[in-house]
């Protein structure tokens, strides 16, 4: 077993983490209340496209769809409260297929194959705008850099994350303490080995076998604590129930050692609370225009308009004729290769065009 049976029921020093695990991208909602799809602290909104059908479920409405790190949200522009919520853990695969859209005919769309709660589920997305990929390139390189950096997320035991006795670094990850000499407390004899405390995750290695691992990330902490055990005073790290809930005991020698590793454990975590990192790095190399910026200033144009002779009179063709009392017969005329009413004596074909 992985998990810590304590002995003890004292406690000693206790630090309860606040910050909760997402659940935007564990999850798949449909038609939510609006105020509940707010974007949650950490959560980031990396692209808004305006104009994109839900093919699949709504076809022939037009709304935005959102992009964040966490998930997809498609918003109905007729009705806030048609709309999607799509995590990126539900979803099996994306593709880009033909599909028909009601707005846009036969167009290659974006399929979103996803499984929740033992039902799987199915989505296509129409970018309504001409020509433009951005639809397939945003998600799929999103959803490829959420799907790569589950250890700024999820609990690993036993991983590849160890390498000659040094910590495999995450991008942006920064190690704050190395910490030697601490007893895993998950065998009866336990094991000794070495501490990484960083500013998103907590990693301890066997000393013995560096894949005898476990990385803990911030995200997963449910709470820190300091107790009795059969092995005296112990540092005990809880995790949330989605992880697995489990209990691991950690021992530093002297006690006063442990003290300081608990309250930099506890400092780090409610820093990383403030501004959670869930691991999606990205840059935007090409962004859309805002309307302000599209907006052209008016100007006059700069035109001079020449008097010709009779072609202030040519005017009065577009006006109704006072002593005219019904439509003339229609004659065939060869210069525009098709009928027109019969002009009066005093007009000409010539003289009409003359006027634009």
């Amino acid at each position: 077993s992985d998990g810590l049976r304590l002995a003890g029921t004292i406690w000693s020093i206790q630090a309860l983490c606040t910050l909760t695990a997402p659940t935007q991208d564990r999850e798949i909602k449909f038609d939510s209340p609006p105020n509940t799809l707010e974007l949650r602290r950490g959560e980031v909104r990396i692209d808004s496209l305006n104009s994109v059908e839900d093919t699949k479920g709504n076809n022939g409405d037009r709304g935005e769809l959102i992009v964040t790190n966490l998930r997809l949200i498609w918003l109905c522009h007729k009705s806030k409260k048609t709309n999607l919520s799509i995590g990126y853990n539900c979803v099996i695969s994306i593709n880009i297929r033909t599909t028909d859209s009601r707005l846009k005919g036969k167009t290659q769309a974006l399929f979103v194959l996803t499984k929740f709660n033992g039902s799987r589920f199915e989505f296509v997305f129409t970018n309504l705008v001409k020509n433009s990929p951005r639809l397939f390139t945003t998600v799929q390189a999103v959803f490829r850099a959420y799907d790569t950096s589950k250890l700024y997320r999820d609990l690993k035991l036993r991983g590849a994350i160890i390498k000659e006795k040094q910590l495999v670094m995450l991008p942006k990850e920064q190690t704050y303490n190395k910490v030697n000499g601490v007893w895993n407390l998950s065998a009866d004899q336990g094991n000794l080995g070495t501490f990484f405390i960083t500013n998103i995750r907590l990693v301890w290695h066997a000393n013995l076998a560096e894949n005898f691992n476990v990385s803990i990330p911030y995200l997963q902490l449910k709470s820190v604590k300091i107790r009795e055990s059969k092995f005296g005073a112990a540092l005990v790290l809880e995790t949330t129930p989605r992880c697995g809930g489990y209990i691991l005991g950690f021992r530093l020698d002297p006690a006063e050692r442990m003290q300081e590793v608990f309250k930099e454990i506890s400092s780090l975590h409610q820093v990383y609370s403030m501004n959670p990192m869930f691991g999606i790095d990205f840059s935007v190399e090409e962004k859309p225009p805002s309307l302000h910026e599209l907006k052209v200033p008016r100007k006059m144009d700069d035109v001079e308009i020449v008097d010709e002779e009779d072609a202030g009179d040519a005017f009065a063709a577009y006006y109704a004729d006072e002593s005219k009392t019904g439509d003339r017969e229609p004659v065939f005329h060869e210069g525009l290769g098709l009928c027109i009413e019969q002009l009066r004596d005093d007009y000409s074909v010539d003289q009409l065009w003359s006027v634009l």
